[in-house]
């Protein structure tokens, strides 16, 4: 508050001029000029004043403006300055990331050809694949219509065989009643035998207690032997039907003896050569022989085990097919191991003209017949294959299987076989097997 204006009036001065206004001086002034001349110089002073209060006024406002107008171009710089550092933020950012999209694109681009050069790779293998495939394909039918061929050729022997099999049959079963006969018949025999070996005994004593020189003639005719080449060794060399022993026993046996090809002195044990005797034989049958030494038989596993286990001896198997070729396997070693043991074949030592490999599977396997099934396979062998045999499963070879004459004796997988030398399918038409000991 200002402090109210001294009191004039004794001056001579006009109090009803308001102080607020500024003309406190002008008021004695025009106090003392008179009405007329004060009234100018109020105008004057009062335009003046305006005018320098105007232009205060105005300058004032000018700067108040100015002032305001810098401060808010102060603040829009601010401003703009804080969205520029963001902007180059953002930009630098945007930079950035534009970058790392590029490298990932340039990244994105090698991987790309490289999927394509590994498709265009893998086209051209599936393509390949393709062609092998279509190749298999053809070749798969071609197999398959061979193999359609084939079942049929096999079936058509199988009906064969049940047919022959039937035929068969009928055969064994009109032989075991003959056998039954014979048996009988054998019975008869053996006592009759009996009775004349008793007599013959009793005449060989009676003579020889009245000559002495029969009675030594009469030795020299028992002498005896325990294989062919012993009775070789003993200056007879003429081939031919010779009675041999059991080592050990005085039981005795008919066995043919070749004494001219190969050295003589060989025991055959095996004969086939035109299919008169049945070789589908029991284990009881092949354990003592059957057939005729003369011709097609088996000697017997028993004595052959017995024979071979008393010292070494060789084997020589001797073929013969349907176009008068001929060839043999000789085995260095050969023995039977005895009945408990299923009489398995010992072979070592193969040389010979029927193949580089045995045909005898080694090591050896147990033998077997139609009603002893010591073979590897489930198929049973000796059924199947027919006849007795060392089978494995069921091997490549079987010189006792079904006798096939000429022209029906390929294909057969039954027949008579020994496989290095003529295949599986072909039927031999004569083989002989023959031991000789290894010292002869």
């Amino acid at each position: 508050m200002k402090p109210p204006p001294p009191n004039r009036r004794s001056q001579g001065c006009n109090p009803t001029i308001p102080h607020d206004l500024g003309l406190e001086p002008f008021t004695c002034v025009t106090a003392e000029l008179g009405p007329q001349a004060s009234g100018r110089h109020l105008e004057n002073y009062i335009q003046d004043n305006m005018k320098k209060e105007m232009v205060e006024i105005q300058q004032n406002a000018v700067q108040n403006q100015t002032a305001v107008m810098i401060e808010i171009g102060t603040n829009l710089l601010n401003q703009t300055a804080e969205q520029t550092r963001k902007l180059t933020d953002v930009e630098a950012q945007v930079l950035n990331q534009t970058t790392r999209l590029e490298l990932q694109l340039l990244e994105h681009s090698l991987s790309t050809n490289k999927l394509e050069k590994q498709i265009l790779d893998q086209t051209s293998e599936i393509s390949k694949l393709q062609d092998k495939n279509s190749f298999l394909e053809k070749k798969v039918l071609d197999m398959e219509d061979k193999h359609i061929v084939q079942l049929r050729s096999i079936k058509e022997e199988k009906d064969q065989l049940q047919v022959l099999v039937s035929k068969q049959n009928s055969i064994i079963e009109e032989l075991e009643k003959q056998l039954v006969t014979a048996t009988v018949n054998n019975s008869v025999l053996q006592k009759q035998q009996h009775d004349l070996m008793e007599t013959v005994n009793n005449l060989l004593t009676l003579m020889s207690t009245s000559n002495p020189s029969y009675s030594l003639l009469a030795k020299d005719e028992q002498t005896v032997f325990r294989d062919c080449g012993e009775a070789f060794k003993s200056g007879l060399t003429t081939s031919g039907i010779y009675t041999l022993t059991f080592p050990n026993s005085t039981e005795a046996i008919k066995a043919y003896c070749e004494m001219e090809t190969g050295g003589g002195g060989w025991t055959v044990i095996q004969r086939r050569e035109d299919g008169s005797v049945d070789f589908q034989r029991t284990w009881k049958e092949y354990k003592v022989g059957f057939g005729n030494p003369s011709g097609e038989h088996w000697l017997g596993n028993e004595f052959v085990s017995q024979v071979t286990g008393q010292k070494r001896y060789v084997l020589k198997i001797h073929l013969r097919d349907w176009e008068g070729n001929e060839a043999y396997s000789l085995y260095d070693h050969f023995y039977l191991s005895n009945e408990e043991l299923n009489y398995r074949i010992h072979l070592k030592g193969l040389t010979g003209t029927a193949g580089k490999i045995s045909s005898i599977s080694q090591p050896g396997n147990d033998f077997s017949t139609k009603d002893a099934d010591n073979d590897k396979c489930i198929c049973k062998c000796s059924q199947m294959l027919t006849g007795g045999w060392w089978f494995d499963a069921c091997g490549p070879s079987n010189l006792n299987g079904m006798y096939y004459p000429q022209r029906q004796n390929t294909n057969k997988f039954n027949g008579i076989k020994w496989y290095y030398w003529k295949g599986s399918g072909y039927s031999l038409k004569a083989t002989a097997m023959m031991i000789r000991p290894a010292d002869f």
